[in-house]
């Protein structure tokens, strides 16, 4: 009698354990599965903040090169802005479009800088806008985008007495890499991948 009791409970105890381990797989495959469907969300997450720094810091980078070259445009005349006529345009305004372009260079902006098409050696072509004005602008193709110059030696403060200075506008496309990680969640899914950054810079004329 006491066999057939102590074989009942061995019994039990197996199928108890056996229960026990049944549980136990079916709340690893369950971690599991959400770990799989998580991880692709957390690194577009993760993925996407530092696209956005990037973003934010070339903008920066734009922004700083944009006042080196209206530092530079200052100091320099104006007496060869309306009577130059061809490229690659006023004398007095290739240094800017250097300060320019050698900013973006050196912090990184322009990856393929003084490559290829790249290059402000010879100075690109400068086209007024529109003819006979004080502004000229210049485009450097290939840097992998294309960088513009807008240089207004013309621009006025708008206030009384006016004041006359320089404005420069600096405009290059940021090439988002999110695009590429998107994917992972939605394959072939895709959006517009460049956003045109703009800065603007301006400062009084000392000659």
């Amino acid at each position: 009698m006491s066999s057939s009791i102590l074989n009942f409970l061995r019994l039990c105890a197996q199928r108890r354990s056996s229960a026990a381990s049944s549980l136990l797989l079916g709340d690893e495959a369950a971690a599991i599965l959400e770990f799989a469907i998580s991880l692709p969300l957390l690194v577009v997450f993760v993925f996407g903040i530092y696209d956005f720094s990037n973003a934010f810091n070339q903008r920066q980078k734009i922004e700083q090169a944009a006042q080196e070259g209206a530092i530079v445009a200052a100091a320099q005349p104006t007496s060869d802005i309306e009577t130059s006529v061809g490229s690659p345009g006023p004398g007095s305004l290739q240094p800017v479009v250097a300060a320019v372009f050698n900013s973006l260079a050196g912090s990184g902006v322009l990856a393929q800088a003084n490559t290829g098409s790249c290059l402000i050696n010879p100075l690109p072509v400068g086209n007024q806008q529109p003819a006979g004005s004080l502004t000229w602008q210049y485009k450097v193709s290939g840097c992998p985008g294309d960088l513009y110059i807008t240089i207004n030696r013309g621009w006025s403060s708008g206030t009384t007495p006016a004041t006359v200075g320089t404005q420069i506008t600096v405009t290059y496309p940021y090439i988002w890499r999110f695009n590429s990680v998107i994917q992972l969640m939605i394959p072939g899914a895709s959006y517009a991948a460049t956003t045109t950054l703009q800065e603007i810079a301006t400062t009084h004329n000392q000659s």
